[in-house]
């Protein structure tokens, strides 16, 4: 073997090597993650709740089996191009929740998508979003859910194809895509505005399914909000830029009842996923709704797919 072959070889097994230890273990936590894990205050369950509310925790946690909304015991699937998600169980169960957890580990889990024992989670769980969540905010939404009744029971195993399935390729995932910080207030703009800035960006996540995704399961940044695949796997989410295919037409005013009746302005009613949406928004002050719709209206209108349902 050549000189030339011999330095390929060697750059191969490097780059090998390299994969390999970087995905043995949560290298985005290590080399990127964000050390201001530690809340500032003291926890605060009653913000917590609407935390709760508005980052619909329980469309994606609620036990399927369960009448009781608050029964976050995991494993409603969840239907994607890469396969289903099944999403655990959040209740405060010791065994089968997250009972045992810390503060921090519940704040890194939502923030860097690392769980307690350092394996990376699947960004099915918005963790993209959450990121630009404060320590104290993740903290106050611990504090409620510890006060919900816990579950048990596990939820099933993903179920997803290759290469989706190899988890160790999160590591580089998050590598490439899990970017920002804690979302800070804009000084140019309004108390209203910045609290619909934070909800939609960052605690209700509103762009994870209201986007495109790459072939990587990542946003396409520069069609942020202009729709993107239904998540009960059926039609898509809609446009929610103010163009002519999204909200073009919609009032501030219009937006915000939508968020609490689920009827649109042509008397429509919202279906599908978004009518679950519409019952976590629904218990959110009249306040809040009213900052999401001042923060999607001030969107840069993009050409997406149309009509809100």
């Amino acid at each position: 073997m050549g000189r030339v072959g011999r330095t390929l070889l060697a750059s191969v097994v490097f780059g090998c090597f390299a994969a390999y230890w970087l995905t043995s273990f949560d290298a985005y936590s290590v080399f990127r993650g964000d050390d201001r894990l530690l809340p500032s205050r003291a926890p605060d369950g009653a913000k917590g709740k609407t935390l709760f509310a508005a980052g619909g925790c329980v469309s994606c946690h609620a036990s399927p089996d369960s009448t009781d909304r608050l029964h976050l015991g995991g494993g409603k699937p969840l239907v994607t191009p890469f396969g289903i998600f099944y999403p655990p169980n959040i209740s405060p169960d010791p065994d089968d929740g997250i009972g045992r957890w810390t503060g921090v580990q519940f704040i890194r889990a939502l923030r860097e998508g690392t769980a307690p024992d350092r394996h990376p989670y699947y960004p099915a769980f918005p963790y993209p979003s959450y990121r630009g969540m404060s320590p104290d905010d993740a903290a106050d939404l611990f504090a409620f859910i510890r006060t919900l009744p816990p579950v048990k029971g596990k939820a099933p195993d993903h179920e997803l194809t290759f290469p989706y399935s190899v988890r160790r390729g999160l590591v580089l995932w998050k590598l490439a895509f899990l970017n920002g910080t804690v979302l800070h207030r804009d000084p140019n703009r309004s108390t209203l505005w910045n609290r619909g800035y934070y909800l939609v960006e960052a605690v209700g996540h509103c762009a994870e399914c209201h986007s495109p995704r790459n072939l990587a399961g990542a946003i396409v940044q520069d069609k942020r909000f202009s729709g993107g695949p239904d998540i009960d796997g059926k039609g898509a989410a809609p446009n929610i830029t103010p163009d002519q295919t999204g909200l073009a037409g919609w009032s501030e005013a219009a937006i915000a009842s939508y968020l609490k009746d689920g009827f649109t302005p042509d008397f429509d009613s919202a279906g599908g996923a978004m009518a679950e949406v519409i019952r976590n928004t629904a218990e959110l002050s009249d306040a809040d709704r009213l900052a999401i719709a001042t923060y999607l209206k001030s969107l840069t209108p993009i050409q997406g797919q149309s009509r809100v349902r």
